[in-house]
């Protein structure tokens, strides 16, 4: 339903031609992706299965994916997540009508691509890993990587701060040997969007993912491991991590722009790979911001970080989680400080949530927190340095930093943030342009020399109608 709404919306094309998935893939998604360009299906891509990617390569196919706009896309998101719907589990499901295991299981029959030239291999990038934790059964859905080894082995990287990794180390703990998971290709969007949203340990996601559809998700059990997968997703790879054993992983070119090197990493055993019949794979280009990846974490990473700040300071008003941090090391947020300092708090608070951002800015409500100008103005002339200015150091560090100390494990790295608070003085009256110096009241200000900050703009000039510019622009 949704390749066919982007059908539509004349945001999917069809590819004939042969296109090789190692590099050329990738090289088509890049320049789609540079223009906000339409998804691709790779009809001839050396395999029978057809690789559609570049599904979430533009916010214009979030919304599309969300039946939301621009105006209702939060409060979708935020509705959603206050109205939790438990999922349900049927019998006959389309991912199971096709069944492979043992000897027949293939890795290599699937369209995986190569989108790096020195990725460590091909890549399954799109999958969303079904896990459980192996103490309380709470289950978790969440975007991890998977390199092909062989026919029948991958590998892949459980970020010890996430909950993938967190359930294989629990496992560990417990004395497992071994530990089963599913990866799960192509799915109802609404299960790649609730995938990153970020949210409580001990919260259900297939219940997040239900208040959003606005539905419950169909479930079925799957056929060799001891987990509900998605009823209706084009691929299931049911798998067994062997934790006594590593593999080097990577190379990969990852959301950070850079290379992630490679490293030790379980091996992960096939048991399964089950397809509905006229199944399409899906591939998602990582690499250099902005990338489908980065588009796909945005609105619910900014949904879900502004709900959990409103709940302690219901003044913020909007959020930007920008792909240009990788949507995690950068965030912007604009707020009316109700009392001195306030501010200061919430940047705090931010540093100290689990996205782990490296900068934290916060703006008044009149800064666009989406415009790189307008937030680079407010830093240039509503701070002081040495008063506005906050660094922390010794935090965790954040997922996949290639400025982190990579000599040590993943869990012993730190790094540090900086806060700048952006805001007007708290107290200190503003005029907006145009304004009369009647409607600002409050005391005056020494250092300043005057009553009232005045911001300089031309009133009107987002409205004004000015054809010869508008005829450039689309000549």
């Amino acid at each position: 339903e949704f390749l066919g709404a982007l059908r539509k919306h004349g945001e999917l094309i069809d590819i004939d031609r042969p296109v090789a998935l190692e590099l050329e893939v990738a090289k088509a998604l890049r320049k789609s992706a540079s223009v906000g360009g339409p998804a691709c299906v790779f009809k001839n891509n050396g395999t029978r299965f057809p690789l559609v990617a570049g599904v979430y390569n533009t916010r214009a196919k979030a919304l599309i994916a969300l039946e939301a706009t621009e105006d209702t896309i939060f409060e979708r998101i935020l509705s959603g997540l206050a109205k939790r719907i438990p999922p349900v589990i049927v019998k006959d499901a389309p991912v199971h009508e096709n069944v492979i295991t043992g000897d027949a299981i293939d890795l290599s029959a699937l369209p995986v691509p190569k989108y790096s030239p020195d990725d460590g291999g091909p890549y399954i990038t799109p999958g969303i890993v079904v896990s459980r934790d192996p103490e309380t059964g709470i289950p978790d859905i969440g975007h991890y990587r998977f390199e092909i080894i062989d026919k029948t082995t991958m590998s892949f990287n459980p970020l010890p701060l996430h909950r993938l990794g967190k359930h294989v180390a629990k496992a560990r703990a417990l004395g497992h040997t071994t530990y089963r998971a599913a990866v799960v290709i192509g799915v109802d969007p609404v299960l790649a969007y609730t995938a990153p949203i970020q949210v409580a340990e001990g919260t259900n996601d297939f219940e997040l993912a239900g208040g959003l559809r606005g539905a419950p998700i169909e479930l079925v059990h799957a056929k060799t491991v001891d987990l509900d997968v998605p009823a209706r997703a084009e691929f299931v790879i049911e798998f067994e991590a062997d934790l006594t054993k590593t593999v080097m992983e990577g190379p990969l070119g990852e959301y950070t722009g850079y290379y992630s090197p490679a490293a030790l990493q379980p091996v992960a055993r096939v048991l399964a790979i089950t397809h509905r019949n006229d199944a399409c794979f899906q591939g998602l280009l990582t690499g250099v911001p902005p990338t489908e990846n980065h588009i796909l974490k945005q609105v619910p990473y900014e949904a879900s970080f502004l709900a959990m700040m409103r709940q302690q300071f219901p003044t913020v008003s909007k959020v930007s989680i920008p792909s240009s941090g990788g949507v995690s090391y950068r965030i912007v947020m604009a707020m009316q400080p109700r009392f001195a300092g306030e501010a200061r708090s919430a940047l705090l608070a931010a540093i100290a949530s689990n996205f782990r951002p490296k900068m934290v800015v916060v703006v008044d409500p009149d800064i666009d927190v989406h415009s790189s100008a307008e937030v680079e103005w407010a830093m240039a002339f509503r701070t002081q340095p040495a008063r506005d200015a906050v660094i922390v150091d010794g935090l965790p560090g954040g997922p996949l930093d290639p400025m982190a100390d990579e000599s040590l494990p993943a869990t012993m790295r730190t790094g540090s943030a900086i806060g700048i608070d952006a805001t007007f003085p708290f107290g200190l009256p503003v005029r907006k342009a145009g304004e009369a110096a009647a409607n600002v009241c409050g005391p005056a200000l020494a250092e300043h020399g005057r009553e009232y900050i005045e911001v300089a703009d031309v009133p009107g000039w987002k409205d004004y109608d000015f054809p010869e510019l508008r005829k450039r622009a689309g000549a």
